[in-house]
C-alpha cells in the first residue's frame, strides 16, 4: 500500500501528523535530501516538501520529476510561500494541456 509523507521544518510539518501522514522533520538540506531518497525507496506515492527546502534540493527533485512515484508536491513553509510550488503547477499544466490556462 502506498503512503504519503511530509518533509520540512518541524513547525511546518507536525500538523500533518494529525491527518495521518508520515512526517519527517528536516532542518537542513542534507537531512531533507536523505529523507527524500529514503521515502522514495520506501513506497511513498506522494511527498509534500516545503518550498524552503525544495529551493536547495532542485537536482534531487528533478531526478523524480518524470518518475511515476513519488509525486513531489511543494508546500509553503512557516516563512510563507516562495512561489516555487505554483510555478511548478503552472509548468505541469502547460505540459499536460499544451497552453498556459492559468
Amino acid at each position: 500500500m502506498y503512503r504519503i509523507g511530509v518533509i520540512g521544518d518541524r513547525d511546518s510539518v507536525l500538523g500533518f501528523q494529525a491527518l495521518g501522514l508520515e512526517v519527517c522533520p528536516a532542518e537542513t538540506a542534507e537531512e531533507a535530501r536523505q529523507a527524500l531518497h529514503r521515502m522514495a525507496k520506501e513506497n511513498f506515492a506522494i511527498l509534500y516538501l516545503t518550498e524552503q527546502l525544495a529551493a536547495q534540493l532542485q537536482p534531487e527533485i528533478a531526478q523524480y520529476q518524470d518518475a511515476l512515484t513519488p509525486a513531489i508536491i511543494l508546500i509553503p513553509g512557516k516563512e510563507g510561500s516562495l512561489g516555487i510550488g505554483m510555478a511548478n503547477i503552472k509548468t505541469a499544466v502547460e505540459r499536460a494541456v499544451g497552453a498556459d490556462i492559468l
